[in-house]
Order: C-alpha cells, then sequence, then structure tokens
C-alpha cells in the first residue's frame, strides 16, 4: 500500500496540476494521502513537523531571491528599460528569432549565475515584449525561457555556477568544468534542439493563422503605454549587467574575504560563510540593481511605489508553490516504502554505474519534483558507491559528475515541478496551454542529450 500510495499521489499531482487546479491546495493534500496509505505513519504530524517544516526552511532561505527577483523584473518593466531591450535584440536578431533571442537572454544570465527564479522574473517582460512584437504564441513562451533558464546552462555547459553542477563534486573529486566536451555537447544539443522545435511550432501555429492571442495582464507585465519615452539601451541593460556583475564580485572577492566567524554562534544558524555566500551575493547584488534601474528612469515611472508594491505581491504566489512543491518531496522521500523505490533504482544496473547512475537520479528528481533534490537524495544514499564501482570499472570520474548533473535536468521537469509551476504563475498562463512545450524542451531532448553521453563515454569519448 505505501508503494501505491506514493504513486498514486504523484500521479494525482502531475495530472490535476496539469488541470490547472493550485498545488497550494494539491500538494499538502496529495503528501498526506500517500502518509496515509503507507499506514503507521502519522498524518497530522507528518503535515506540521514535515511538510511545514520543509516549506518554511524554504522560504526562509529563497524568499529574498523571490521578492527581489519579482521587484527587479517589475522595475525593469514599469521604468521601459525591459521593451529596449526586447527592441533592441529584435533590432539584431530579427523579429522573426524572437524565441532564439529569449533563449540566449536567459542562458547568458544564468550562465551568468543569475538564480533561474530571478531570470524567470526579470526577462519575462523582455520576452513577452517579444513575442508580441513578433507575433509568436504567448503559449511557447514559458518553453522558451525554460530552455534558457534550465536546461543546458543548469546542467551541461562546463563551468556553470548552477548547484546542480556543483553538488557531485565532492562525491567524485571533480570541478564545476568536469567533461567540458562531452558537456558542452550535450548543452549545444539541448539549446538548438530547443530552439528547432519552438521555431517548428511557431511555424505550425502562423500556418493556423495564430498569432500571440489576447491575454489579460499579470503582475510582471509593463504598465508603459506604446509611446512611452524608453531610455536608451546602455541605461536599460545596465542594472542587467550590474547583476551579473556584482553578484561575481560579491561571490568570488568581497564576501569570501569578510570576517564572519559569529556565523558559527546558534544565534545566526551555526552556519559557515561559505554556505551562505551564494544567497548573500544574489541578494545585495540584486538590491543594488533594483536601486539603480529606478534610478536611471526615475522620471518613466507612474508611480515607484505602485511599481514596488506590485513585484512584491507578484512574488508571493511563485514562492509558496515551490515551498509547497519542496514540502511534498520532503514527505515522500520521508516514507518507508520510499526507500523501496530508491534501492531498486539505485540498483537497475549493477554492472554500469554511469547508466544506474543517470536512472536513479531522473527517476528520484522526477518523483521529488526537484533536479538538486532528487541529485542530492541519490548522492547521499550511494554516491560513495557509485564512485568506487566507477573506479574499479575504469570510468572517468569526470564521465560520473556530468552524467549526473545532466540527469538530474531530465526528469525533475514534470508538471509537479516547482520551477515549471513558477514559471507558469509569472506568465500567468497553464500547464494545458504551455506544458507540452516544456515538455520537449526541459525533459525529451535533455534526456536525449543524457543518452547520447552515456553512450559517448562509454566509448572513451
Amino acid at each position: 500500500m505505501g508503494l501505491l500510495g506514493i504513486f498514486l499521489s504523484l500521479g494525482l499531482l502531475m495530472y490535476l496540476a496539469y488541470r490547472g487546479i493550485n498545488v497550494l491546495i494539491l500538494a499538502p493534500l496529495l503528501a498526506l494521502l500517500a502518509a496515509l496509505m503507507s499506514g503507521g505513519v502519522p498524518v497530522l504530524a507528518t503535515y506540521t513537523q514535515v511538510f511545514m517544516k520543509s516549506l518554511g526552511g524554504y522560504v526562509i532561505t529563497y524568499f529574498p531571491l523571490f521578492l527581489l527577483g519579482a521587484i527587479f523584473g517589475k522595475v525593469m518593466a514599469d521604468g521601459g528599460a525591459a521593451r529596449t531591450i526586447a527592441e533592441k535584440i529584435v533590432e539584431w536578431v530579427g523579429s522573426k528569432r524572437a524565441i532564439l533571442a529569449v533563449v540566449l537572454a536567459c542562458g547568458v544570465l544564468t550562465y551568468g549565475g543569475v538564480s533561474l527564479f530571478v531570470v524567470a522574473f526579470a526577462i519575462y517582460p523582455i520576452a513577452n515584449a517579444l513575442f508580441k512584437s513578433a507575433d509568436v504564441p504567448k503559449r511557447l513562451l514559458p518553453a522558451a525561457i525554460a530552455l534558457g533558464s534550465f536546461t543546458f546552462t543548469m546542467t551541461a555547459f562546463p563551468g556553470t555556477p548552477a548547484i546542480q553542477n556543483a553538488i557531485p563534486m565532492p562525491f567524485f573529486g571533480t570541478n564545476v568544468f568536469a567533461a567540458p566536451v562531452l558537456g558542452t555537447m550535450a548543452g549545444l544539443i539541448m539549446m538548438f534542439g530547443g530552439v528547432f522545435w519552438l521555431d517548428r511550432r511557431t511555424k505550425a501555429a502562423h500556418g493556423r493563422s495564430e498569432g500571440y492571442g489576447n491575454h489579460g495582464t499579470t503582475d510582471a507585465d509593463s504598465t508603459l503605454p506604446e509611446d512611452a519615452n524608453l531610455p536608451g539601451f546602455a541605461a536599460a541593460i545596465a542594472p542587467v549587467l550590474s547583476v551579473i556583475i556584482l553578484n561575481a564580485v560579491f561571490t568570488y572577492i568581497v564576501i569570501p574575504n569578510m570576517q564572519a566567524t559569529y556565523l558559527a554562534d546558534p544565534q545566526y544558524g551555526a552556519t559557515s560563510l561559505a554556505k551562505v555566500a551564494g544567497i548573500w551575493a544574489i541578494i545585495v547584488s540584486l538590491t543594488l540593481s533594483i536601486l539603480l534601474a529606478i534610478a536611471l528612469n526615475w522620471r518613466r515611472f507612474a508611480d515607484v511605489k505602485d511599481t514596488v508594491n506590485k513585484g512584491t505581491m507578484g512574488s508571493l504566489l511563485p514562492v509558496f508553490n515551490t515551498a509547497s512543491e519542496v514540502g511534498y518531496g520532503a514527505v515522500i522521500a520521508s516514507l518507508p516504502a520510499f526507500g523501496l523505490i530508491r534501492d531498486a533504482v539505485l540498483g537497475l544496473f549493477p554492472q554500469n554505474p554511469v547508466a544506474s547512475l543517470a536512472v536513479a537520479v531522473n527517476v528520484l528528481a522526477g518523483i521529488t519534483g526537484s533536479a538538486s533534490g532528487g541529485m542530492s537524495i541519490a548522492l547521499n544514499a550511494l554516491g560513495a558507491q557509485f564512485a568506487a564501482m566507477g573506479q574499479a570499472q575504469g570510468v572517468s570520474m569526470e564521465l560520473m559528475h556530468r552524467v549526473t548533473a545532466l540527469s538530474s535536468g531530465g526528469f525533475d521537469a514534470l508538471p509537479h515541478n516547482g520551477a515549471v509551476i513558477t514559471l507558469l504563475a509569472i506568465t500567468g498562463l497553464t500547464h494545458k496551454k504551455s506544458y507540452g512545450d516544456i515538455f520537449v524542451v526541459a525533459v525529451a531532448i535533455p534526456v536525449f542529450a543524457t543518452i547520447l553521453v552515456i553512450l559517448l563515454g562509454s566509448l572513451g569519448l
């Protein structure tokens, strides 16, 4: 019954989320359904001590990123910077290449170290203006942002600062540049394969006389009139560049040289500077970049207070949607039957540690709805054994690292994934309208790229 409960809960979560039911309702109810069917699991304690504790922990850690990211995106929209950047990108790549422009813009930001959630907030106004200008169906917009934000720059390209590329390092003794040739190849397959798919979908839509469509506004949309006095490109792009540059400066120079021994005190969480440096850097860089965007475009805002307030409110639903998914994954991972799933998946290919690792990470990421969560569960459970098996069979640890990272970015993007739900909430679209294309560019193509890397890696390439 425990296994049935997990699979029934997961199936209902994906189906009902796809049908448009809010995950704030679905996640706790279906997590508790799985707990109830497990037998002997205290349901109320599971809700308050596992689900809510994990939800709260996520909000405590990441709410500043959601809040500042939403405000940054709204300031960029209402100050005219987003439209200026959109028009300049259209000028550079042509109005018919809106999808490629959005993918490249997202890729540059995420590869520069900007959180995918921050990128989603910041790029949406730009991407929306691009799609509207090029008359590309808005329903394809989430897939374009997903392709640029959480595929090739999250798991494939060497050196990416994404956490999914950092988690495998201590297990395999590698660094973020592991298997650069195979990683680059996989990233290019994801990028160009995804753009090709979305371009074909656009042409098919235009063949049916389908354009951008009629859509209501979201909190992230710009309030500027069509004939607004827009800023120049330098003033428009400066806040975006400042996020990347300041994030790097604070991450690699300022914060590492700070005296922060007080962090070991229980009053400050008994932690270390290394563990909070990433969050601190993006908080400071976003705050300063928001102030810069406001200062550069002060006269263009109808009401700065209203812009900030709307950005603030626009952050609430996405952060709690994602936190609810984290709570759901924590409950599922805590159930006794989950151990059976984990052990069965990890033992599928005992003679091929690379393939076994890929399946384990993909399946666990799919069940938990989290790339980093599924990867962490797999590596914490049997990471040492996988490394030993690989060394015994002469498998490159760099290949193990890259396959692990790539595998975390496959089944993780199923309908109940927090990033998917957040992206749909930001764009004001639904699973029914947009998830099919997200699945192709963020699940199917990355899984294909991972399989190809495994095959080439087995040949010693």
